[in-house]
């Protein structure tokens, strides 16, 4: 589903070049469950965004499915992006104009979609976050974690082909965590290729394959499918 080769990306200041990514090869098949580690400052933030395509300065190639990214423009790249990635954001990037219910719907506005079934898929959505009692308010009146929530109910209301997320559960009790991680892993059993930043450890455990990152560089690149066996029988 997702290839990258010889991926690069750095920042200039003044004479001074900043590399975050490092020829960076990567393969990602269609239905994993991928999480990237590494210590602050290694370049996962980085590589999701490229992922994600929300960055344009990286060098290298970048294939989704049979579509050649490098080669689109940025209309060309958003389009995509809004037709097949979901994004859960560390830092929510609610709309703050918008009410729960409208944020949620806002990824089904780019899809030719009766404004019923957008209704109807919403509604859905709210029900199985059980946030149904705070549709109408907006993100200044919900705590850090029910905006988080709203955030991943954003992500994965339109059934994205590749869901990423960057610390997904971090604003999250234990308990919140846990339920959503079992939900990524009902995405991913659908079909839905996820792909997670993270330093928890317990999070990782869910997914079927570690990719390492440190100082830009790929390290790691391990397939967990027997712990993630166990964790799914739990």
């Amino acid at each position: 589903m997702i290839e990258l080769k010889n991926v690069e990306r750095s920042y200039k200041n003044g004479h001074t070049e900043t590399w975050v990514l490092r020829r960076i090869g990567l393969t990602i098949g269609e239905g994993e469950f991928v999480t990237i580690m590494g210590p602050s400052g290694a370049g996962k933030s980085s590589l999701l965004n490229v992922l994600a395509l929300l960055d344009d300065g990286w060098l290298g190639e970048y294939w989704f499915g049979e579509t050649p990214v490098h080669a689109l423009n940025r209309k060309q790249r958003a389009d995509l992006a809004r037709q097949r990635v979901g994004m859960v954001f560390q830092s929510y990037h609610l709309l703050d104009d918008l009410t729960v219910a409208e944020n949620i719907d806002l990824p089904l506005s780019y899809k030719n979609l009766p404004a019923r079934e957008r209704q109807g898929m919403v509604a859905d959505i709210l029900d199985r976050f059980q946030i149904v009692a705070k549709k109408d308010l907006y993100p200044s009146q919900l705590s850090g974690g029910q905006q988080q929530l709203v955030g991943i109910a954003r992500a994965v209301v339109h059934a994205p082909a590749l869901l990423l997320a960057d610390e997904p559960t971090g604003n999250l009790h234990s308990t919140q965590a846990r339920e959503i991680m079992q939900l990524f892993c009902e995405l991913n059993r659908r079909g839905t290729t996820i792909v997670q930043v993270t330093h928890s450890e317990e999070n990782a455990r869910y997914s079927k394959r570690i990719v390492e990152l440190h100082d830009g560089w790929l390290t790691r690149d391990d397939a967990l499918a027997t712990k993630a066996m166990e964790v799914d029988a739990k």
